[in-house]
C-alpha cells in the first residue's frame, strides 16, 4: 500500500486483524525483513509494516533523515489508517525511531519493543564508521560494506543456518538506494540519547537483545539502563542482530505476551 506525505509516497504493508502492531525496519533492510514474523503475528494481530524513508519502496526526503523526522512520518501514516491505539516495535535503527516516536507521540502507544536496538547516541568510533561508509557510497562502493554488515547481522554460529535469510538480507541491503543510505546515515549521526525516555516508562516496553549481537555486546548495554517496572528485557541466547529470524518461535511468544499484557494493562 502506498501513502502519501510532504509530495512523496511511502511504502507499507497492511495484514491481519485485531489490535494493531506497527513494524519498523532497521539500517539496510525494508519491511521485507519481517515477513515471516509479520506472517505469524497477523494471525492474531493487525500487521502494519513500512518501509522507511529512503528505504525499499519509499522515497528520499533529502540528504539526512533524522529519528524524529522518520518519526513524524510513522504518526502521519497511523494517524492517516485512523489508528487510535497501537504496540510500536523496530529494529535496530527501527529502534531508534520508536524512541524518537516515544518522546514525541506518545498518546496513542500501548507499549514498544526494542529489537537488538538501543537508547544512545553514535560513540565516536561508530561516527567514524558511517562517515566511511558515506564515503564508499558516494565512491559508488556500497557493496563493499552492505554485504558483509547483513551477514554480520546474523550469529557467527547461525550463518549455515539460515543460508537463505543471510543471502536474502544482502540482496535487501544492496538494493537500498544510494540517496537512502546517505540520508539514514546522516540521520543516526545527528541523533541524540534517549536513555531518558527508556528510563521513564513512559508506557511499558520490551527490549530484545542478542547474546550473539555482533553490533550490540549486550553483557556491556544492559547495566547501562535502569529499566523501569513497566518494561522486560529479553535476551535470545542463541541469536545474533537478526532475533525475530534466528529464534522466530521464542520472540513471537514473547512479543504476543507482552503485547497482550499491555493491552489488559488498559
Amino acid at each position: 500500500m502506498i501513502f502519501h506525505t510532504g509530495g512523496k509516497k511511502i511504502f507499507y504493508d497492511d495484514t491481519g486483524k485485531g489490535s494493531t502492531i506497527v513494524l519498523l525496519h532497521g539500517y539496510l533492510e525494508t519491511s521485507g525483513v519481517w515477513n515471516k514474523f509479520a506472517r505469524r503475528l497477523s494471525e492474531g494481530f493487525r500487521i502494519i509494516s513500512i518501509d522507511l524513508p529512503g528505504h525499499g519502496g519509499s522515497d528520499s526526503f533529502g540528504t539526512t533523515h533524522t529519528m524524529e523526522f522518520m518519526a513524524e512520518v510513522v504518526n502521519d501514516l497511523i494517524l492517516s489508517a485512523g489508528i487510535d491505539t497501537f504496540f510500536l516495535a523496530g529494529h535496530s535503527m527501527g529502534g531508534y525511531v520508536t524512541l524518537a516516536f516515544l518522546d514525541m507521540f506518545h498518546h496513542g502507544l500501548s507499549g514498544y519493543c526494542l529489537f537488538h536496538s538501543h537508547p544512545f547516541a553514535d560513540t565516536s568510533q561508530v561516527i567514524e564508521k558511517r562517515m566511511r561508509e558515506i564515503a564508499m557510497v558516494r565512491e559508488g562502493k556500497k557493496e563493499l560494506f552492505c554485504r558483509d554488515d547483513a551477514s554480520r547481522m546474523f550469529a557467527d554460529s547461525n550463518l549455515e543456518k539460515f543460508p537463505e535469510d543471510v543471502r536474502q538480507s544482502e540482496e535487501i541491503a544492496m538494493g537500498i538506494s544510494e540517496g537512502g543510505i546517505i540520508a539514514a546515515l546522516n540521520g543516526m549521526m545527528e541523533r541524540p540519547s534517549r536513555l531518558s525516555v527508556m528510563e521513564e516508562g513512559r508506557v511499558p516496553g520490551l527490549w530484545i537483545l542478542g547474546r550473539q549481537d555482533n553490533y550490540i555486546p549486550c553483557g556491556i548495554m544492559i547495566p547501562r539502563v535502569k529499566l523501569p517496572g513497566n518494561a522486560r528485557l529479553l535476551i535470545l541466547e542463541n541469536s545474533g542482530h537478526m532475533g525475530f529470524i534466528e529464534e522466530e518461535k521464542l520472540a513471537v511468544k514473547e512479543l504476543v505476551s507482552f503485547v497482550s499484557d499491555t493491552a489488559g494493562r488498559q
